[in-house]
Order: structure tokens, then sequence, then C-alpha cells
């Protein structure tokens, strides 16, 4: 064949290339194209997408990721947010729920209790007992169950049977006459499931969801009678003292070893607050049918805010972000969620990851075909990487390796570039996160504070807010925090509160350090207990 022949069929076959790795590109991530045939626009080729570095698309994603955490950019996003949340404390039956807990531990609260925390994946009965903010709480006996398929597709009344089953065998090992006695054992339950909630003791049965049959035929039940009477099969003497949610129950355990404890936060899988909030700033709507006097006597309520909501049309996204959220089965239903947490973090990197093979020639243009699934990189891998400091990044290429095989071993060009990647979107993550916390912490200061919310409201329609209130006016507050991504992520709560300590005093000059993000662990477990000790307390007339 000719010379010149060879050299047009070559140029060919590298012009069907790129219009190939365009096309791809294209579909992966449309939002790059939106308005492509503006005059404007630069034209897009396949060849230059090709030719960039690693190096210049890794200052991108830096760009894009960092832009929006300046204090000034996130103090007024935040006052956007909770624009959204007065909204919604109005009137949403979705989020900025009142439960029915209206006090906090005191921490003279004492007494043996029976605590249950019932998973996605794990069921956990446990004996506390509590001595006095003094000398805390501590665990008699907990046992862990895990709730496998077989146990998820147990039908009515046979998963609370299940449940009885496992209590039963847990008080025999503590080897006392605990549930067996003439005063029954008072239960917390900690349920990560929707319920139709009724009193701080009891709430009808919602459709579960996650695989769970148990709502099959208990739908509109009462929760906590069901399981009082898979117990009493085995003639077990206990009642229903209190139920819970997690974010609940988090801030209950924390608040009884810290007054200072307010707010609670779930970051692991999925996100979520509670804070302690007054009743009169809630619509009353809201609270839907309450005990007769309950007004009167409850000035302030545990509210979970189902703070994964928020955000919307306020927190900027990137064409990543873009892509998860408009191929989510749920696309705009979550937007913080899907961008902070442990089931949507490792998708965004992966997002990235395959943009770089496409555009920047990562892992040499080839991408391992296990990761072209969605959701396909855990983000405990982007974990580790993170944190792996080596120079040769090896470790973290036998992880890559272990987890995804790839054509050829991934260089350390390529594993630095997924660090640096890693990096600024767990930061970005942080900053979020310390945005939506922030919000949530000035709303409380407002509502505490009358006189100061005028002055605030007055300031709302600004688009840069400097200072918001005083110092005098910002409440010192613990959150107590629960969860993987929060607790165990490297280095994520020090960043999320480096960041909330930017924002307390930007907006309430000389309160630095006001919001302290601590740690609740076994949090489900011990706010349960705790929620019973208050609920026997209130039931006894000691508050």
């Amino acid at each position: 064949m000719p010379a010149p022949l060879v050299k047009v069929l070559h140029r060919l076959q590298e012009l069907f290339q790129n219009v190939v790795a365009a096309l791809e590109t294209m579909i992966l991530f449309p939002s790059l194209f939106r308005g492509f045939g503006h005059k404007h626009r630069k034209p897009f080729l396949g060849a230059h997408w090709r030719r960039r570095t690693l190096d210049d698309f890794a200052g991108e994603v830096e760009t894009l990721f960092t832009t929006p955490l300046s204090t000034a950019k996130m103090i007024d996003m935040s006052e956007k947010i909770r624009a959204q949340f007065r909204h919604c404390l109005q009137d949403s039956p979705c989020n900025m729920l009142p439960s029915y807990t209206h006090s906090l531990p005191s921490g003279n609260e004492k007494g043996t209790y029976l605590a249950l925390d019932v998973g996605g994946s794990t069921f956990r009965v446990a004996l506390i007992e509590l001595y006095g903010r003094e000398e805390e709480m501590r665990i008699v006996r907990v046992a862990s169950s895990y709730i496998d398929n077989s146990v998820k597709l147990l039908e009515g009344t046979q998963f609370f049977d299940w449940m009885a089953g496992q209590i039963e065998n847990m008080l025999k090992d503590v080897g006392t006459d605990y549930g067996r006695g003439e005063i029954a054992l008072p239960i917390g339950l900690s349920w990560s499931f929707p319920i139709d909630q009724t009193s701080t003791s009891s709430g009808l049965v919602i459709h579960m969801g996650k695989g769970f049959h148990c709502s099959n035929g208990t739908v509109g039940q009462e929760l906590g009678q069901l399981l009082i009477d898979s117990c009493r099969k085995r003639s077990l003497n206990v009642e229903m003292a209190a139920i819970v949610n997690d974010s609940s129950a988090a801030l209950l355990s924390r608040a009884y070893v810290d007054p200072k404890t307010r707010m609670s936060l779930i970051l692991g899988t999925g996100t979520n607050m509670a804070i302690h909030f007054p009743v009169h700033e809630i619509g009353r709507t809201k609270f839907g049918i309450r005990p007769d006097g309950w007004f009167d006597y409850a000035k302030h309520v545990i509210v979970n805010t189902e703070l994964s909501m928020f955000g919307g049309g306020v927190l900027p996204m990137t064409r990543w972000d873009d892509v998860l959220n408009r191929t989510h089965l749920r696309p705009d239903y979550q937007p913080l969620e899907y961008m902070i947490t442990g089931r949507y973090l490792g998708e965004v990197v992966r997002l990235i990851i395959v943009e770089a093979v496409e555009t920047a020639a990562l892992f040499k243009g080839e991408l391992p075909h296990s990761m072209r699934e969605p959701y396909s990189l855990d983000t405990s891998i982007v974990a580790f990487i993170e944190e792996d400091s080596s120079v040769s990044m090896a470790p973290s290429a036998a992880l890559l390796q272990k987890e995804h095989t790839f054509p050829s071993y991934p260089s350390v060009e390529d594993l630095r570039f997924l660090r640096r990647v890693c990096q600024v979107v767990s930061r970005r993550a942080a900053g979020y996160l310390a945005t939506g916390i922030h919000s949530m912490w000035c709303l409380g200061n407002e509502a505490e504070s009358p006189a100061t919310s005028s002055v605030t409201d007055s300031l709302k329609e600004a688009p840069a807010i400097t200072v918001i209130e005083s110092a005098e006016s910002a409440k010192k507050v613990s959150i107590a925090c629960d969860g993987t991504v929060i607790n165990k992520y490297p280095g994520f709560r020090d960043t999320c509160q480096d960041y909330l300590d930017a924002l307390s005093e930007r907006s309430h000059p000389g309160s630095q350090c006001a919001i302290s993000l601590d740690p609740a662990p076994e949090s489900a477990i011990l706010g349960a207990a705790v929620a019973v000790a208050v609920a026997v307390a209130e039931k006894a007339g000691q508050r």
C-alpha cells in the first residue's frame, strides 16, 4: 500500500478514535456540552481532551471543588440554607419534624435499662446502667445479631418474635433475673426506619423498605406493642418506655455527659442532624395530634431535621455531581447527602476517574471493567488512598489492584492524581457539611434570642454577609457525632471543625470554637437507654 495512503488511513483512524472518545464523554458527562452550539463556546476536539495532562486535569478538579469554600461564600450559602430551614419549620411534612422527646437528660438519671438498636443489617441488645453524669454510664452486656436475608424475609410478627428471642438470649447470658421480676424492665428502642410516632413510647409501623418484610401485615399497628407481645410469649416482663431515631439517640447519649449538647450529627452511609429547638418556633400543624396539655409543659422538642434534603439550588455542583444526581433513582431528593456521605463520595471520585481515563490517559487510557459499574469504588478505598503518604504509594496500588483488576499496574503519577482528587472531594464534603451545621447553629441562636432574629432578617437579602450577630448571642454547643465518615474518615472531623471555627468567627466575631464536634460512640444503644431514663423521670414527676 502506498505510503501516502497509509498516512491518510492512520489519520482517519485517529480521527475516528477521537470522535468515539468525544461521544463517550458526551454520554457520560452531558452537562459538559450544554449550550455547545453557542458561538462563544470553544469548539470541542477529542484530540485536545486526550492531550491534556493529569496535572492539568487535577488542577481543574481542585478549582471546581475548592472555589465555593471561601468563608464569605460559605457564610452566604449558610444563610440561604437557613431560609430553607425556616420555611420547612412551618409546614413541610418531609423534614424539620418535631419528635415527642422534649426533655434532655439532667445527668442525674440513674437505673438499669434494656436498650435495643435495630439497623439495616444489625440488631443489638444491651443492658445499660446509668450512674449519673459524674460516673457516666456502663454497658453491662451487649449482643449483636446480623440481620441476614432470612431474617429480613420474616413477615409481620415473626420478625418481632425473632427480636424477642435475641433479647431473651442476652438476658440469660447476664445471669440474673432481669426481665423476669415483678417490676417490668423498661425498654428503649432506637429504630432506624420511618414510623408514624404517636407518643414518646409508641408509633405506628410504616412500610420499612431495605428488603425487610416485617411491615407486611403490620402496617398501622403499634410498634412498641408488637415487640412487647412477642416478649410476653417468652414470659419476659418488659415495657416499651421510649422510641427514638438514630439522630435523637446520639443527641441524648452525649447530652447525658455534656450539658452543652444541643445538636447531633450522623454521617456515615447517609447523614442527618437533630436539634433541641423551641416549640414556639415550629408551625403548629407540624405536631399533629399531641396529648392533652403537651404544649403547656413542652417548651423545647428534639427536631429530626432530615438535613440530607437541604442545600438544593444553594450548594454549587460540579459536572460530576450533576451526572450522579441525574442518574439517581431520586434526583434532587437529598442534595447535601449526594455530596458528603459514605454512599456517594466514592462515586463522585469514580466519575472523575472515568473522565480522566477518557481525556487525560489515566491508567494509560484503560478503565478496569469492574470500575465501569456505578458505585463500584467504595468510599473506604477513597479514604485509604487519601491517607497513603508513602512516596511510592504502593499500599494504594495494591489495594486498587485487589479490588479492581487493572490491565497494567497503576503508575505513581496515576496514584498521586487519585490522592489529590480524593483530598479535594473529601475536603469539599467537610466544607459543605460545616456550612449546613453552621446554618443550623445560627437558626438555633435566632430561635433562642428573638431580639437578634430581627437583625438577621434585615440582612438576609444581602448577597454577602460579613457579620450576622454578636458573640454574646452565640450559644456554645457540643454536637454529638456518630457515623463512620465523621468519626473514622482520616482528618474529616478536624477539617470540618476548622471550617466551623472560621464560619462562627465570621458570623459571630469573638465566638471562635463556639461549635464543638464531639464523638458520641455507641450512641444508638446508649441514647436509647438515656431516652428511657428521661421518660421514667418524667413519669415519676421528677421534671
